[in-house]
């Protein structure tokens, strides 16, 4: 009886009868799976606590979607997902009242992850997928009836596991940021993106079908989802942002609900972006945005559109590498000046406040921008601003870059500007542009006296010209008038004569 109790009881194994007994190893590594399998379902159950409610046995087979990752990760090349990653049957070899299983089906297909750096991994699989990816797109774009709450969660899963990951943007110098050009630079591609453009292609779809509800779909696209899909407008792949840009504007449209957030999360972006970073792919793709959102605000404008743009748009003239979105933030500028004519003198003294000291040619842009910004400006804010404004444009004036080039261009240069640098300073009613333009033509007559000189006379014989000109045209009309007096009481003959003669005395004169 002892013996049988003692028989019962665990004895600690020998290390050589481990080595030997091979059920043993096997056990204890399937009770080590289980345990990490139990581990990963809790993790995504706490996960997800703040996110919507998702389904338990949802939650499970994404489980083993990551497990399957990564056991085939650790199989040295042995596909160990092939065994159960199959090509499901097509939509249209389904009777109808099977289609909606048929694409949850699919859904959770598509949510295995596969390691696209290795372009000779997974082979089928990825084909298989990509092939699933295709079916659903086509799917969403025709359904007829709407998405049902089941459906959505499992298609905001979907998206969420193959899209939301982190991002490893390559560094920039502020050097490299400052003379960044978008045409020249080589971007960064993803090597998933065949995969990943379908997803962007679905989500597109998803959003803008009317079998979408909006009340229904904001329950899974919430706020968490928004400030993701935001994050990703860093991705180096511009490819991606166009998407991420297109798929954003839709959402903000078709879930109001969702508007003043979206506004609020881009601010915080730029916030981050001008005091912080001053690295962010996507700051152009989210003007895009914005320049459509602005063009739509309605009149007159609301106090939080107004402080939009100071807070968060004038701003983002500070940064160095500005030409990589400075026709973006030229355009939602503009938009607001057109859109209230009041707002001029705001902008006016914003770009004045982060004007560039030592950078020509972001000084160049600025110019530029302030040019559209006065064609939108009435005299009554343009008066406000104009002291201001034109000792910045005399010290532009002053700068040695803009002197450097005048000497280099001074003989096409001047001859086309001489005269309206004379006319300004006889006639023009604004004491501030006189003042200007004379200190506009000292340096030119500083430059090159002699050109100078040429132009001078040059001018004054142009105008010599005119006055004579003008004096014969007006002898001329006072002969009209004469003849025309003389003939209203003569005949027609006389009266011809003289037409014909003063015809001729004008064309010899001319």
């Amino acid at each position: 009886m002892i013996n049988k109790i003692f028989n019962r009881l665990p004895r600690k194994p020998h290390k050589s009868s481990e080595n030997r007994d091979g059920g043993n190893s096997n056990s204890s590594s399937n009770t080590s799976t289980s345990s990490r399998n139990n581990n990963d379902v809790a993790n995504t159950r706490s996960s997800s606590s703040n996110a919507p409610s998702v389904h338990p046995s949802n939650a499970l087979i994404h489980t083993n979607s990551k497990l399957l990752q990564s056991q085939n990760s650790k199989s040295n090349g042995r596909s160990l997902v092939s065994d159960t990653y199959e090509l499901l049957p097509s939509f249209k070899d389904v009777p109808t009242s099977e289609k909606q299983n048929l694409f949850i089906r699919k859904l959770n297909l598509c949510c295995v992850v596969f390691d696209f750096t290795d372009p000779t991994k997974n082979l089928k699989e990825k084909e298989i997928k990509r092939q699933t990816l295709a079916e659903l797109v086509d799917y969403v774009s025709a359904v007829n009836g709407k998405f049902s709450e089941t459906i959505m969660q499992e298609i905001v899963k979907m998206v969420s596991v193959n899209i939301f990951r982190r991002l490893t943007p390559q560094p920039r110098d502020n050097k490299v940021l400052e003379t960044f050009d978008g045409e020249e630079e080589e971007p960064s591609m993803d090597p998933s993106w065949p995969h990943l453009q379908l997803i962007y292609e679905f989500v597109l779809r998803f959003v803008a079908s009317p079998e979408t509800d909006p009340k229904l779909a904001k329950r899974y696209i919430d706020h968490g989802f928004v400030l993701k899909w935001l994050d990703l407008f860093d991705s180096e792949d511009p490819r991606e942002r166009e998407y991420l840009k297109f798929v954003l504007h839709r959402m903000y449209g078709k879930f109001m609900v969702h508007r003043p957030f979206i506004r609020k999360s881009i601010n915080n972006i730029f916030f981050r972006f001008v005091f912080e970073t001053e690295k962010h792919n996507g700051i152009a793709e989210l003007l895009e945005i914005l320049g459509s959102i602005i063009n739509g605000f309605a009149l007159p404008l609301k106090e939080e559109h107004k402080l939009f743009l100071v807070r968060a748009l004038i701003p983002l003239h500070k940064p160095k590498c500005i030409p990589m979105y400075h026709q973006q933030i030229s355009y939602c500028i503009t938009q607001f000046v057109e859109k209230d004519c009041k707002l001029a003198d705001t902008v006016i003294r914003g770009l004045l406040k982060y004007w560039p000291i030592t950078n020509s040619s972001k000084e160049v842009m600025f110019l530029s921008e302030l040019e559209e910004v006065l064609e939108a400006t009435q005299p009554p804010e343009f008066q406000r601003c104009m002291v201001p404004l034109f000792r910045q444009i005399a010290r532009c004036l002053s700068s040695s870059h803009f002197q450097n080039l005048i000497r280099q261009n001074r003989k096409v240069i001047l001859p086309i500007i001489f005269p309206a640098l004379e006319r300004n300073t006889k006639t023009h009613w604004n004491q501030a542009v006189q003042s200007l333009t004379l200190n506009v033509r000292k340096i030119f007559s500083d430059a090159d006296p002699q050109l100078f000189e040429e132009c001078s006379r040059k001018f004054k014989e142009d105008e010599s010209r005119k006055e004579e000109t003008k004096s014969k045209r007006e002898i001329t009309w006072k002969r009209l008038e004469e003849v025309a007096a003389l003939g209203s009481g003569c005949s027609n003959e006389p009266v011809l004569s003289s037409q014909k003669s003063i015809a001729n005395h004008v064309t010899s004169s001319g």
